[in-house]
């Protein structure tokens, strides 16, 4: 997707977006919200947003419609979420790609960072470094070792150029001082599968998607890229542990809006979906997803944001990545 049509889209939705003020007599949120996912159908956004957005429809007595506006890898839908009127009745639900694309995509006609005012950080998922189940590889000392010796020789898969995976492993070399060949495929299936069957030596995988597979043996995780080690899989250790203190990188998923939303309509948001982290059932659903709840004031989120931001375009611009057209 070219930048020009990101901005013929986004510009589209100015006149919607801005037409949906609320009058300063009626209290938030008055009148219908959109949850605004920037990603496609059933990835973790939107599956967090149509968890909760009925639920907020209930607490608010208006409806809340979840809306998709995937492409350039969440570009586009922030893009049009940026340009909205900052009512908060366009409610921006992102994840880990917000913090990414700004640094494979120079040119956007939006500034990621200044455009939105973070609301709450919901959860984050741990990610790690795996290999098929009938690698020679054990550890993850095997692998950088073997990885040293064979300078880019050894491969490793990835849903795509510029995905958070190809990125965590890019950044994962340059902390470990070792040289890889990316293999890109086009979507997660055609990576996991090659990883599984050997075709490929690693790959940076979600743990709810690798679960399965190591529970039967097609993969086997050689360390956790996650803060903490995973209850589900306590002998996996972390990056961290092994020495890589800056390896800690964790999908995650967030809630913002248009930066110049009211503070007070910005508290109200961050209260609510805090509320809703508490339910049983939502942090059960979380939970099944691999979710870790997080929850918090918006500075949380916004710490976060400010991290990704600066680390991912080091990584992007120290292996001179640029993003497929």
């Amino acid at each position: 997707m070219c930048l020009a049509t990101l901005a013929c889209l986004s510009g589209l939705l100015i006149g919607t977006a801005q037409a949906q003020n609320t009058s300063p007599n009626t209290a938030y949120p008055g009148s219908a919200v959109t949850l605004l996912v920037p990603f496609t159908a059933g990835t973790g956004a939107d599956l967090l947003a149509r968890l909760l957005g009925p639920k907020l429809s209930e607490k608010w007595k208006v409806p809340v419609v979840t809306d998709n506006k995937a492409g350039a890898s969440g570009a586009i839908g922030t893009g049009i979420a940026a340009k909205a009127a900052p009512n908060g009745l366009t409610v921006l639900v992102t994840a880990t790609a917000h913090g990414t694309f700004p640094a494979l995509m120079p040119k956007l006609p939006f500034n990621t960072q200044q455009a939105f005012t973070p609301v709450v950080l919901l959860g984050t998922s741990a990610l790690g470094v795996a290999t098929a189940g009938k690698s020679p590889f054990n550890s993850f000392k095997e692998f950088q070792d073997a990885a040293k010796k064979q300078p880019g020789v050894l491969n490793y898969s990835s849903p795509g150029t510029g995905s958070p995976q190809h990125l965590a492993m890019e950044l994962l070399a340059q902390e470990t001082n070792i040289k890889l060949l990316h293999v890109p495929y086009k979507g997660t299936a055609g990576a996991l599968t090659d990883l599984m069957g050997g075709h490929v030596d690693a790959s940076i995988v979600a743990l709810q998607t690798a679960a399965p597979h190591l529970q039967n043996g097609a993969l086997r995780m050689l360390a956790l890229m996650s803060a903490e080690r995973s209850p589900a899989f306590p002998n996996v250790p972390t990056l961290k542990e092994l020495g890589v203190p800056n390896g800690v990188v964790e999908t995650w998923y967030g809630v913002m809006v248009p930066t110049g939303t009211p503070p007070e309509i910005v508290a109200k948001l961050n209260a609510d979906f805090n509320s809703l982290l508490q339910q049983p059932d939502v942090k059960e659903t979380m939970l099944k997803q691999g979710m870790v709840i997080a929850g918090g004031k918006p500075d949380r989120m916004n710490d976060l944001v400010k991290h990704e931001l600066s680390r991912w375009a080091r990584v992007v611009e120290k292996a001179g990545i640029k993003a497929d057209n």
